[in-house]
């Protein structure tokens, strides 16, 4: 069972967005943008579901 739950929400400003939270409550991602409608919102999520499910990982700092 996921430990993770996709939410969508409408900002401060009225736009639509997406988060994906942790059970604890963590937010773990986030759309970084508002949309104009949920549809376009949802949208977005699924593209992220669908296109980064076994993304690779690159280190960009010698961190």
């Amino acid at each position: 069972m996921s430990k993770a739950r996709f939410e969508l929400y409408v900002d401060r400003a009225g736009d639509h967005r997406w988060r994906l939270v942790h059970d604890n409550g963590n937010v773990l991602a986030d759309c970084g943008e508002g949309y104009a409608s949920r549809q376009k919102a949802r949208q977005g999520l699924e593209s992220v579901k669908q296109n980064a499910p076994d993304a690779e990982v690159t280190v960009l700092d010698d961190g």
